[in-house]
């Protein structure tokens, strides 16, 4: 049944970046349109069991607007994912027109133990990759279980601020902040965020997503123009 879920919910994922690289292209070259930001996750920005409204993007998305800011924010989350399914959907899960990205994985990587260097070689090219397209990114970290051992604790939990040092990322340390370990504010499985839950997450990152379309904003105004 997981596993039939997971196909449905990467079919849906599949088809919405589409119809959105479509109108994306079309207006490419308007530098004083909304901005677009992909938010490339697993299951804790997909909306794992919760409706398209209340899942991270579209909450996000509805703040934003509420507050004056002109956006578009597409859910490129898939669940299940770990840092290498998202380097190997990258291309398509972030189209042209794309300026910026709140990239989300490697909780996946951690509750399966996968190895850290790894993990941190696939956000590293994915990093690599939007930056060479000229994409801001907001990278959100996560911090790995306990059962797992201190030393893998430590060498997973540094990815994060050592890739936003490296490669002059926005940073938000733990996207789960306030809300992990909180019974009210998650599913009954007690990893995934309710709306509720959600809600919590928006109104913190808020502050490193307008900071985000600042770049944007600031990288608009030196393109050249004509």
């Amino acid at each position: 049944m997981q596993k039939h879920l997971g196909h449905m919910v990467r079919i849906v994922a599949i088809v919405n970046v589409l119809l959105m690289s479509v109108f994306w292209v079309s207006t490419t070259g308007a530098a004083s349109g909304p901005a677009r930001i992909v938010v490339l996750g697993d299951s804790l920005t997909a909306g794992y069991m919760l409706s398209e409204k209340d899942a991270f993007p579209a909450q996000l998305e509805r703040k934003l607007k509420a507050a004056g800011v002109a956006v578009e924010i597409v859910n490129a989350g898939v669940s299940g994912d770990t840092t290498a399914a998202g380097l190997a959907r990258l291309d398509w899960a972030v189209p042209d027109g794309t300026d910026a990205v709140i990239l989300e994985l490697g909780a996946n990587d951690a509750l399966r133990g996968l190895d850290p260097g790894k993990a941190r070689r696939n956000l590293a090219t994915i990093i690599s990759r939007l930056k060479s397209r000229n994409i801001e990114v907001l990278i959100a970290g996560m911090i790995a279980p306990g059962n797992l051992g201190e030393g893998y604790a430590n060498t997973f939990n540094a990815i994060y601020p050592d890739l936003a040092k490296e490669h002059d990322l926005l940073l938000y340390p733990f996207f789960l902040q306030g809300v992990a370990m909180r019974h009210n504010l998650n599913l009954g499985d007690g990893i995934h965020p309710n709306a509720k839950g959600v809600a919590v997450i928006v109104d913190a990152i808020l502050p490193k997503v307008e900071e985000l379309i600042a770049r944007v904003e600031a990288r608009r105004k030196q393109a050249p123009r004509g």
